[in-house]
């Protein structure tokens, strides 16, 4: 038996940049934060050659292709693993339109515990790299590569995607008062909006030719975010996350609507230096930063949605618990 941990994560500045369409032409930079919420993946041999998977639904097969779930057909195949084991994915927060990165922990997680299951150690590049062609390749996803890369290194990472379909992936590490200061600023707040987020990147995607010099924007305001965190000033996140939310508003149609816009203007006035939806907007989670003297406010005036505490998780996906038997003895 095999069970793996996975982080979600926050997108703070440069989301949409990571889409191939834009990144393999103009560079897309990306800045984010695995948080301590996860994906657990169990894989456990079966005695019969067939495959069970447990998640929302159950499904009991002989064969890999008669899989619904495409994430777990695609990376049995990719594994090379045609059947006795019994697939379970579990997750701290729901899954469906969560902005938090879900679909690409499960990804990442479930590849690692295959990997695992048969006595294969890979690196986190390599479980990144894998987890988008299963992803974006094989499953024709309108997403973009930052969720499997955040999932696979954990922490606060500085991500640049191309020219080309070059990946590099620079941990910030801060000192720990630093590191405590910069997680004590971030809130995240329940919207209640569920939503499908390949909807809106699919006009996002669509969009792209046309939105050049927004993503440009959001491009370099990742670099400046990145920077200012290095140097210390964490004022430099939430002013450059609330420059970034006015450019990707304009992304796609579904991005935003009048509840979201009321709330995050209602966190600003209420002292928080930037306010954001996480993920491809059009709901799941409004990621707040605000200094911890003002904090009381922004709770009072966004009252009617409901706080998720976190705390930054510097680990990315690992092999949390490893059993290798011989089931005949």
């Amino acid at each position: 038996m095999i069970i793996t941990q996975t982080p979600l994560r926050v997108g703070l500045v440069g989301g949409g940049t990571d889409l191939p369409d834009y990144y393999r032409e103009h560079g897309g930079r990306v800045l984010n934060a695995a948080i301590d919420k996860f994906v657990y993946v169990i894989v456990k041999q079966r005695f019969d050659d067939d495959i069970y998977v447990n998640y929302s639904k159950k499904e009991i097969v002989s064969r890999v292709e008669d899989l619904q779930h495409e994430l777990v057909r695609e990376a049995l195949h990719m594994a090379g693993i045609r059947g006795g084991v019994e697939i379970t994915t579990l997750a701290d927060i729901p899954s469906a339109g969560s902005g938090l990165g879900s679909s690409s922990s499960v990804t990442v997680g479930l590849l690692h515990a295959l990997f695992a299951y048969q006595g294969r150690q890979v690196s986190a590049d390599e479980l990144a790299e894998r987890a988008c062609a299963i992803e974006i390749d094989r499953c024709r996803k309108p997403i973009g590569k930052q969720d499997q890369y955040a999932a696979a290194f954990g922490g606060i990472c500085d991500i640049r995607f191309g020219r080309g379909d070059r990946v590099v992936v620079d941990q910030i590490g801060l000192p720990a008062p630093l590191r405590r200061r910069f997680q004590d600023e971030l809130l995240l707040f329940y919207t209640g909006i569920t939503r499908k987020a390949d909807t809106i990147l699919g006009e996002q995607n669509a969009n792209i030719a046309n939105r050049i010099p927004q993503l440009d924007e959001l491009r370099d305001l990742a670099g400046v975010a990145a920077d200012g965190l290095r140097a210390g000033d964490t004022d430099a996140v939430g002013t450059a996350l609330c420059k970034s939310w006015q450019a990707k508003r304009t992304l796609a149609s579904g991005v935003s609507n009048q509840q979201i816009d009321d709330a995050i203007q209602a966190a600003l006035d209420a002292g928080a230096t930037g306010a954001k939806v996480t993920g491809a907007g059009g709901g799941g989670f409004l990621l707040v930063t605000c200094p911890v003297e003002n904090q009381r406010a922004v709770r009072s005036h966004l009252a009617d949605m409901t706080e998720l505490p976190i705390k930054l998780e510097p680990l990315g996906s690992r092999v949390i618990f490893n059993v290798h038997r011989d089931i005949w003895g």
